[in-house]
């Protein structure tokens, strides 16, 4: 028996069309997820437009209480969701991976239902008065990605649940398991109808995004299915909060120690096997240190190891679906065929099951390359030499992503200056990655808009009004 079987029994449809979930492992069934249907995206609005009124009129302190009970019952089946996560996404149990990801799911939850927000008085001068308040939008829409199902679902509707609103959520299609059992978990706490998952396919997807009841969509994933969701809410003016596909910059300066912060470099571009839209995708390195950097990073790429999730001794897993293994290897590929070194990796074995593709490093490899100019999304990290700090940050300046970026140096005041140089909506120094509840975070350029966690966040899921006199 494996340890979720009760959750996920208790998630798994009695009647209706359902499709197999299979482990990115090892290609074997999971189990059935519901394919759920226009209809059923109809009466989960309704639902949440029925139950949104009353929640609302709890006030924050009483929704408050709710969503830390709500994190209690994460940590309560912390242990199921873990496991059912590794063999859906693929994570390992361990590491950055999917015991962290449950982790990061009650730490986000609680930190959404402490972080205050009072009114702001915006001017008190004795004649005037006025006051900012943030009311509920009603019910928001929250669509998921793949590779962080269960933490950017609670990204998503944590902030949207603290501020009065309802949400229904719609998981990838890849990863809808994972994120009807957290829901599931959730729900034993939240009052009913608040918050529903409808696992369906794009159509479900798109009407969400244009349903004239939804008055704000929260959406992680690509660039091109944002600016879709952009356009389909456009009629109903629609808020939106985008997290969209981005091609991170690291800059290593020529005062960085190689061996210091080789790890921290590794971890920076392969978390979450390199499934992460904030993940270190390009490095650039300074000519002085190259050889040196691209020989510790070596070193502690060998020492990671790869293999199912559920041995407890790995940190990296597979790719979480077929269509992403085969983007990874073909931009290896295109390398390998320009000239590019590879380092390590660029071989994986046909022979094994699952979507594996091993740890590679590319060293010697032009800026225009497309491994460097695409978002691989996976193990393959390009090291890019660079002779002059203004020819890196134009560089790293030059895609039409920003997500984030990081500056890697011993002298924080010098990486300060750069990271300023560099067009993204975070930028990390002698880290890559490390995100925070407290600290807001979000893209630049058409890596999306709007701002999640912290006070910021929770002004995001609200409408301001200004109470004048």
């Amino acid at each position: 028996m494996e340890p979720y079987d009760a959750l996920l029994a208790s998630i798994t449809p009695k009647s209706g069309e359902t499709r197999t979930i299979t482990d990115p492992a090892t290609g074997t069934a999971i189990g059935e997820a519901p394919i759920h249907t226009l209809e059923d995206l109809e009466q989960a609005i309704n639902a949440a437009q029925a139950a949104q009124p009353a929640w609302d009129g709890l006030g924050h302190e009483a929704r408050s209480a709710v969503l830390l009970k709500a994190a209690d019952a994460i940590e309560r089946s912390a242990a199921e969701l873990a496991h059912l996560l590794s063999r859906e996404q693929g994570k390992p149990l361990n590491g950055l991976n999917a015991r962290f990801e449950v982790g990061g799911c009650v730490a986000w939850l609680r930190a959404a239902a402490t972080t205050p927000l009072e009114a702001q008085t915006l001017v008190d001068d004795g004649e005037t008065y006025a006051e900012l308040h943030y009311k509920p939008i009603g019910v928001v829409g929250a669509i998921g990605p793949w590779n962080w199902p269960m933490m950017i679902t609670i990204w998503q509707i944590a902030p949207a649940l603290r501020m009065g609103n309802a949400v229904v959520v719609k998981p990838s299609e890849y990863t809808p398991l994972s994120v009807l059992a957290l829901v599931k978990v959730l729900n034993e706490e939240i009052p009913e109808g608040l918050l529903t998952v409808v696992s369906g396919d794009r159509t479900v997807g798109a009407r969400l995004a244009e349903h004239p009841a939804v008055g704000k969509i929260m959406f992680t994933g690509s660039t091109a299915t944002g600016k879709a969701i952009i356009k389909s809410s456009a009629d109903t003016v629609k808020r939106l909060t985008l997290e969209l596909g981005g091609n991170d910059a690291g800059i290593v300066l020529p005062d960085a120690d190689p061996k210091a912060i080789a790890q921290d470099l590794f971890w920076g571009a392969f978390l979450n096997t390199g499934q992460t839209c904030s993940a270190l995708k390009r490095l650039y390195v300074h000519t002085d240190i190259y050889d040196a950097v691209c020989e510790e990073l070596t070193k502690v790429a060998v020492a990671a190891p790869m293999g199912n999730g559920l041995d407890e001794n790995n940190v990296l897993g597979p790719l979480q679906n077929k269509a992403q293994y085969d983007i990874v290897a073909n931009l290896v590929e295109a390398a390998r065929a320009s000239g590019a070194r590879i380092l390590l990796g660029g071989n994986p074995d046909a022979g094994q099951p699952g979507y594996f593709y091993p740890t590679t490093l590319v060293a010697d490899i032009e800026n225009d390359n497309p491994l460097v100019a695409e978002e691989q999304f996976g193990p393959a990290l390009p090291i890019i030499r660079y002779s002059t700090v203004d020819d890196a940050v134009e560089k790293a300046n030059a895609l039409d992503v920003g997500l984030g970026a990081s500056v890697w140096s011993s002298n924080r005041d010098a990486a300060r200056e750069v990271a300023a140089r560099i067009q993204a909506g975070t930028v990390w120094i002698n880290k890559h990655g490390a995100v925070d509840p407290r600290i807001p975070f979000g893209g630049a350029k058409q890596s999306g808009y709007g701002l999640e966690f912290g006070i910021e966040g929770l002004k995001a899921l609200g409408t301001p009004q200004v109470i004048n006199g």
